[in-house]
């Protein structure tokens, strides 16, 4: 039985977006394990998918002496070590334990030197989806065929485990008869370009006049960011920012409707787990729709009808292209969207 360890040790929607990975080695290789090497906060993420059979933590490889570092790798018992973010100590590591498959991009000059199988890839001028450019690094091992997206979809599902607590799921149940429950992320830890908060209170006033209900989530960092829009729109949304646990977010996302966000990592949790998932993206390499679009059965996205939108590279906060998207446009989507079965995290209830 092979073991393969996908080492992906950046951020939550890169993850997301990196799980089809393992369904497709689970595909192409029955009865083989998949561990994933991540950060803490993106464990509950990895073991959300059915795929992923175990996770080793960067963080707890970090803190420990080399020796150690080296028996807790090998413990893993890997035959294959895919570097999907590239890490030189990490690189370096799994040479060092004699993982007998070690496959890197060509493009990193420590992968020369650490890993002994190397795959041309790069990623910021490429055509390819971000889940479809991991899976060129599976070309050693024989894979050729690039999957297409639709493909990917279910091999990259998440599925919450933690039961939602009581008081969430009630606020839920609030919802009025054929109304949504509909989640507003504003908010991208720098990791997508923003719609901005006028926008979304905007499109909280249209959702909240045609009788949905409208949650915002986001970190405690990212609500002292926006606590004089949340205190201005008060009494059409309900603030969630700072309240939720990952495995409860998880819960939380799966319970409800859908979600609008920019390309962020909540909007590919969202995807994942089967919500409907509406992305709003700046037409501008690399950080396009082209390149990551929420990969789900009900995910879509907006972007603004322009070529290219270079001229806001040098002032990405006021992207005008994102602010061209109007609210307006966002509701219309909104407004086929239906009423979902909650996810299965929803099917019992924590107190």
């Amino acid at each position: 039985m092979k073991t393969f360890l996908i080492s992906r040790t950046d951020a939550i929607g890169d993850l997301v977006l990196t799980l089809p990975m393992a369904g497709w080695l689970k595909q192409q290789f029955p009865g083989c394990r998949v561990v994933v090497l991540g950060r803490n906060y993106t464990r509950e993420v990895a073991t959300a998918s059915p795929f992923v059979d175990g996770f080793l933590s960067d963080d707890d490889l970090m803190v420990l002496p080399s020796q150690a570092q080296e028996a807790r790798m090998q413990a893993v018992k890997a035959d294959v070590i895919l570097h999907v973010f590239p890490s030189r100590r990490l690189a370096r590591l799994a040479k060092e334990v004699e993982i007998p498959v070690r496959i890197g991009t060509r493009n990193r000059w420590f992968h020369w030197l650490t890993c002994n199988r190397l795959v041309s890839l790069s990623r910021r001028h490429s055509p390819w989806h971000e889940a479809q450019l991991n899976m060129l690094l599976l070309r050693p091992l024989g894979l050729q065929a690039v999957p297409a997206l639709e493909e990917l979809v279910p091999l990259g599902k998440l599925q919450a485990s933690e039961a939602l607590a009581v008081s969430v799921m009630e606020q839920l149940q609030r919802k009025p008869a054929g109304k949504l429950n509909i989640i507003l992320h504003p908010r991208s830890r720098g990791h997508g370009r923003e719609w901005g908060l006028a926008h979304f209170g905007t499109l909280a006033r249209l959702l909240h006049a045609q009788g949905h209900q409208v949650f915002v989530t986001g970190t405690a960092a990212e609500a002292d960011t926006m606590r004089e829009w949340l205190q201005a729109h008060a009494g059409l949304l309900t603030d969630l920012t700072g309240q939720l646990s990952l495995p409860q977010f998880l819960a939380f996302i799966a319970a409800t409707d859908g979600m609008v966000a920019a390309g962020t990592g909540p909007l590919h949790l969202a995807a994942a787990l089967g919500r409907q998932a509406l992305g709003l993206f700046p037409p501008i390499h690399p950080v396009h729709s082209g390149r990551w679009a929420p990969l789900g059965p009900h995910a879509e996205y907006l972007v603004f009808d322009k070529p290219d939108c270079s001229e806001c590279r040098q002032n990405p906060v006021g992207c005008s292209c994102m602010l061209a998207i109007e609210p307006v446009e966002v509701a219309a989507h909104i407004a086929r969207w239906q009423p979902l079965t909650p996810g299965n995290a929803s099917r019992g209830m924590s107190a």
